[in-house]
């Protein structure tokens, strides 16, 4: 499966016309969309909802309880964002938007809060 990238340009492009965003937050989705392709087996179209949990996932999984903590950092504090950082992606030519998808598609996947405080998947370890 190929690696997508970007240039310096792109970056600096999102970062002038999607001030809201930390650059780190479009690194992050990517490298999220990439992993879950990747635990799927296949490259395929993803939907919204399943690259939200697919960001979540990661989020956990990288930043155990302070996932939340960092993602709100980058501008992220809820799954409509995500769509918002998707679209920007789309319009730097870096994701290719599929008939039937909008940005809708993020909106209220899931509560940050309860994912990721209420409902953090503690394992003590011990």
């Amino acid at each position: 499966m190929a690696k997508l990238q970007f240039t310096d340009e792109i970056m600096d492009h999102l970062k002038e016309c999607y001030p809201q965003f930390h650059g780190e937050a479009y690194v992050f989705l990517l490298y999220a969309f990439e992993g879950f392709l990747e635990e799927l087996g296949e490259n395929r179209h993803l939907k919204g909802s399943e690259l939200a949990h697919g960001v979540r996932q990661l989020a956990l999984k990288k930043f155990g309880p302070m996932a939340k903590t960092v993602l709100e950092h980058w501008g992220i504090n809820k799954t409509e964002d995500l769509g918002d950082i998707v679209y920007a992606l789309i319009d730097c030519g870096i994701l290719v938007q599929e008939s039937g998808d909008c940005k809708e598609d993020f909106c209220d996947v899931f509560d940050f809060e309860e994912v990721f405080e209420r409902n953090y998947p503690w394992n003590p370890g011990f």
